[in-house]
Order: C-alpha cells, then structure tokens, then sequence
C-alpha cells in the first residue's frame, strides 16, 4: 500500500503489514470485537466442557484438552457436543449476515423467509419415511433448504427483488412449510415421528463425532465461498447505481450470496435442528458492536456460535435434571427481538 494509499484510507481503518511490502487495512473496532468475542467464546466453551450430570472441574478439563490425561465424559460426550454447538451457530450467523445483506432487510433471516422451514420439511420427510440416514440427513436438509429459497426468491420477483415484498412472502412460505412438516410427522411411523417432533425444537442433545461430521467437512468446503462472500458483500452494501457503475454484476453476486447462505442455514438445521432466531440475531449484534458499513461475518459467526453454546450451557443447568433444548432459549430471546424489529419497521416505514 502506498503512502498516498496510506492517507486516504477510511476511518477507523488501520493497516497492518506483513512479510515484504504487502499490507491490507483492518477495521479496528471489529477486530476488537472480533477478540472480545473469541475470549468469551473461549470461557463459555470451557464451562460448557464442564457442566453437565457430573461437574469436571476447569483444570481437569483442560488437562485432557491439552495433555495426555483421557476422559470419557469430556472426549466423548461433551467435546463433539460443543463442536457442534460452535458449527451450528457460525454457520446460522453467517448465513444470516449474508441473506441480510442481500436483503437489506433485518428480517430476513432463513428461519423467518422460510428457509428453515423448507430444510426442515424435508428433512422431516425423510426421518419419517425411512428415505434417508441420519448420516445424509444434513444433506438432505441442504436440497430442502435451496428448494425453499428458490420458490421464495421466484414469488417475490417482480423486475426486482423488492426487500418488503421478499421478507412478507418468504414469511407465507415458512408458515406454510411448518404445517407440512406437521403433517408428515402425523404420516409417518409413530416412533419416528417422536424422534422427528425432538429434533424440530432444535437440540444439541446426543450429537457425537458422527453427528457433527457433515456439517464439519460441509464447512471446510464452503470456506472459499464465505471468503469470497465477505469480499462480495462489500459491493452489494452499495447502492444499485454506483455498483453497476463500478462493473459489479449485481445479479450473479447476489444470487451468489444467497446460495451460500442457504446452504449453511440449511445444513446446520439438518445436524442440529431448526435452532430459531441466532441468524436474526447474531448478524445485527455483530453490526451494532462493529459499526461497520455492511455486517461482519467473522462477528457474525463467533456471536452466532456463542449464543448457541451459552444457550446450550443455560438449557442444561437451568432446570437441572431436566435439560431444555437450545432452540427454546434462542426462541425465548429471538422472538421479542423479532417483534421489536417489525413495530420499528413498521414506525420508520421498512427498510435497515
């Protein structure tokens, strides 16, 4: 970066250097927050690691985190939970940003526009029906969730995607999306059906190794893909003029976009359940924190995680011995949250 480069950077950017000349610019107060986040992350994951029937102290946990000591409890049951829990809600976090960002609509997040539901409804389907493992079931939620996206996206064009219009009919559909999944379960073989009616109020309960590997590779593979998008998502944050005058293609970045946030939502409902409200919550959090111009997905991605997790932590403890599953405590949170946004939108006439 050159000197005059150097001047006319933005404010509240800063540069930092690496090896040679090369030098990119850094927000500083999202990367304070970015570490703020990671610190909290970090203590809400070790008593995660801690809590449970039986309480492992911290020193025992991080023992068997970092040296040669074992334990089953904390290897076996608890580790592979908190993974999933960090997955779900990272991937539920970007998602939201993205979809948002798209959007510029704070609403549309894929458990309001129907999303969720459509990855949901499929999914249900397939557990009640025998048509699929429960290895490939996160991939099965990923189909249900690009189907749903694609009805809404074709319903709500009209020479252009309207915001208002995008949110209220993707709302029709999640409406309509969960009573088909209700109507599958009452189809379906009793037993499963029961397992099905668990996993709809979104749960980290019993998600072990196997459990938490598709959403894990389905993250390593998509991580190109977040990387463009946090570089894509700059142009779209423009207004439609100055982006086409720029030479951005609107069209294919936004549908871009959008397809990497489906297939995220959509896979984390597949392993965890349609945990409700995190990528409502977490991209819009992380904006307020930051103060940045478009929503910050690395914030957004480590609020997301730490909501999920420290809801897990709280529906475990809360009314010991009876565990609450995580979506009922984002659903507890998210759904006020939810109301405010629409009577502030409703008094400011729509939009961000």
């Amino acid at each position: 970066m050159s000197a005059t480069q150097m001047r006319m950077r933005p404010h509240g950017y800063g540069v930092v250097r690496v090896a040679g000349r090369a030098s990119f610019l850094v927000h500083r107060r999202s990367a304070v927050a970015a570490a703020v986040l990671l610190v909290l992350l970090a203590a809400v994951a070790v008593v995660s690691l801690c809590v449970g029937e039986r309480f492992i102290g911290p020193g025992e946990v991080l023992r068997v985190l970092l040296g040669p000591e074992e334990s089953l409890i904390v290897e076996e049951l608890r580790l592979p939970r908190l993974e999933t829990g960090l997955m779900v809600g990272a991937a539920f976090g970007v998602a939201g940003a993205l979809i948002q960002t798209v959007a510029r609509n704070p609403l549309a997040s894929p458990d309001v526009i129907g999303i969720s539901q459509g990855a949901g409804a499929v999914t249900v389907a397939a557990m009640t029906f025998g048509l699929a493992s429960y290895s490939v079931i996160p991939y099965v939620s990923i189909a249900g969730g690009l189907l749903a996206a694609g009805l809404v996206y074709v319903f709500a064009w009209r020479g252009g995607l309207h915001a208002t219009r995008f949110v209220l009919i993707g709302i029709g559909f999640a409406i309509a999306l969960r009573s088909l999944t209700h109507l599958f379960m009452t189809k379906g073989d009793y037993l499963v059906a029961q397992q099905a009616q668990i996993w709809m109020t979104g749960s980290l309960n019993g998600r072990g190794w196997d459990e938490a590997a598709p959403l894990r590779w389905t993250l390593l593979v998509m991580l190109p893909a977040v990387l463009w998008a946090a570089r894509a998502q700059r142009s779209v944050s423009l207004d439609d003029d100055t982006a086409t005058a720029l030479g951005v293609r609107l069209g294919r970045v936004r549908l871009g976009l959008v397809t990497v946030g489906v297939v995220l939502a959509s896979v984390a409902t597949g392993v965890a359940g349609p945990v409700d409200f995190v990528a409502l919550l977490a991209p819009q959090i992380a904006r307020r924190v930051t103060r940045t111009a478009q929503i910050p997905l690395l914030c957004s991605a480590l609020l997301g995680a730490l909501i999920v997790v420290a809801a897990d932590v709280l529906g475990r403890r809360l009314f010991a011995p009876t565990e609450l599953p995580v979506g009922v405590l984002t659903a507890a949170v998210g759904a006020p949250y939810l109301i405010w946004l629409i009577v502030r939108g409703a008094r400011t006439g729509g939009g961000r």
